[in-house]
């Protein structure tokens, strides 16, 4: 008999945990969501009132009826919890939404009025978003990370004292998607800023597992600029936010202009609005910021202490298991004994069997959903596997000419709130017959992909979730 849920009881937390799927033997599963870095599923209390705030779903910032008044007050709502979730003020921070923690990141990229000769201070730990924004406006440096993958504080100072006078931004995760690292980020902070830099904390990782604290801009380490997004936290709807110094967003014209940014607009004059409203240009994502608010709401219920404790006990449960299977390389630290001082974002390889072998087998014959290959974070994982520069120009190649069968990477199971002590013994089962060679099916490559398929089965999606056109109706 399954043990209580120490944070759900025996009650359900987020939707479709109780959700059986199809697997290679004709049999169906309940399936095993440990893919929770990527994104995680809607809460119950989420999708509940998303459901009740449809009924009176309406246009915002304009309309009379008391749906567009009452769906206004629900999203500027929306917006002061998101401020207070992350302890900042809305006398000096902004909150903008979007689509996600990428578009903040771009968003920032633009409206810092960053040129050729400014830099941005990154690092080689970071997800695509928090680093390629940035190369089409500035010079980007890359601070380095150690074997295991923690970032190198010395090499950071190092590189603030080269560049200072020129770094505008320092721009630094603060949990790594692949091995789950979290970075000092308040002493990064009050490093960058006694540089003269502006500092931006990528929270997409971080937000739904720990408190986030912007701090008063008195501070000095404090956050000058937060991202984060819905869909990791939670609330799958389509938002993210960018929290940032509102004194930066009053300065400048809007990177996307249209309806909303505006105060007045003549044949020839423009008065731009002040922010947020100037940087969220056209109808914004209602349900997507009511969404993320009801997401924090429940997420401040339970306490993220309390979410931290639990993702622990997995992480370290995990860990302990990894190490009795032969053959498996766990990647980052994998001491169960640091548990609590780091994410539950577990990378990992099999001997012999690649990462997109695993993950299939995993998915195929175990219903239990993971991740394979670079997790958006190339350079990252490349250091991390040890490829030299030659046989990364290698693989590179080998990509860019259509085949990705020996793409480089990992397998990662990444945990969330809702999951259990018995999913992850599910999963260690599982992994152990994939280790030993003991899968059932016959698994062919797709050379373009890299992804494995069993050989002459497939799920019928359309028997589980029905899409087609229907027949007859309007002509």
């Amino acid at each position: 008999m399954d043990r209580p849920h120490p944070i759900r009881g025996s009650q359900p937390l987020v939707a479709g945990t109780d959700v059986d799927v199809p697997v290679l033997d004709g049999s169906r599963r309940r399936y095993i969501n440990f893919d929770n870095a990527a994104s995680t599923p809607a809460l119950l209390a989420v999708r509940n009132g998303v459901d009740r705030f449809l009924d009176y779903y309406a246009s915002v910032h304009r309309g009379s009826g008391f749906k567009s008044q009452l769906a206004t007050w629900a999203y500027e709502q929306a917006r002061l919890r998101t401020l207070a979730f992350v302890g900042a003020r809305p006398e000096t921070h902004t909150c903008i939404f979007g689509k996600n923690t990428t578009e903040a990141i771009n968003k920032l990229a633009r409206r810092l009025d960053l040129h050729g000769g400014d830099v941005v201070l990154t690092t080689e730990m970071e997800h695509h978003s928090d680093d390629l924004p940035f190369r089409a406006v500035a010079q980007v440096v890359h601070v380095a990370v150690d074997a295991q993958g923690r970032l190198d504080e010395a090499d950071y100072d190092r590189l603030l004292k080269r560049h200072r006078g020129k770094v505008r931004l320092v721009a630094i995760t603060g949990a790594s998607n692949v091995t789950g690292f979290i970075n000092p980020i308040h002493r990064l902070a009050e490093k960058a800023h006694a540089a003269g830099a502006l500092f931006l904390a990528d929270c997409a990782q971080l937000a739904p597992h720990r408190v986030v604290e912007a701090r008063a801009l008195t501070d000095p380490g404090h956050l000058d600029f937060i991202a984060l997004s819905a869909h990791k936290m939670y609330a799958p709807y389509g938002t993210g936010a960018l929290i940032g110094r509102k004194d930066v967003f009053e300065a400048g014209e809007p990177d996307v202009r249209g309806g909303g940014t505006v105060e007045i607009v003549t044949v020839d004059t423009v008065a731009w609005a002040g922010p947020p409203e100037k940087d969220e240009a056209g109808s914004p994502n209602v349900v997507g910021a009511v969404a993320l608010a009801l997401a924090i709401g429940e997420l401040s219920t339970i306490g993220m202490p309390a979410i931290a404790r639990h993702e622990a006990g997995l992480t370290a449960h995990a860990l302990h298991g990894l190490r009795r299977i032969s053959g498996v390389r766990v990647f980052g630290d994998a001491d169960p004994e640091h548990a609590a001082e780091r994410l539950g974002v577990i990378p990992f390889s099999v001997d012999g069997v690649s990462h997109f072998l695993v993950a299939a087998i995993l998915g195929y014959e175990f219903a239990i959903g993971v991740r394979s290959g670079c997790f958006c974070a190339h350079p990252y994982v490349l250091r991390l596997v040890g490829l030299d520069h030659a046989q990364a120009e290698a693989a590179r190649a080998r990509i860019l000419a259509g085949d990705r069968r020996e793409m480089p990477g990992m397998t990662r199971i990444s945990f969330g709130l809702y999951n259990s002590i018995e999913e992850v013994d599910q999963f260690l089962e599982a992994l152990a017959v994939v280790a030993g060679g003991k899968q059932r099916g016959h698994y062919t490559q797709d050379r373009a992909t890299g992804e494995y398929r069993p050989h002459g089965w497939a799920p019928d999606f359309e028997s589980v979730f029905p899409l087609s056109a229907p027949t007859g109706g309007n002509s």
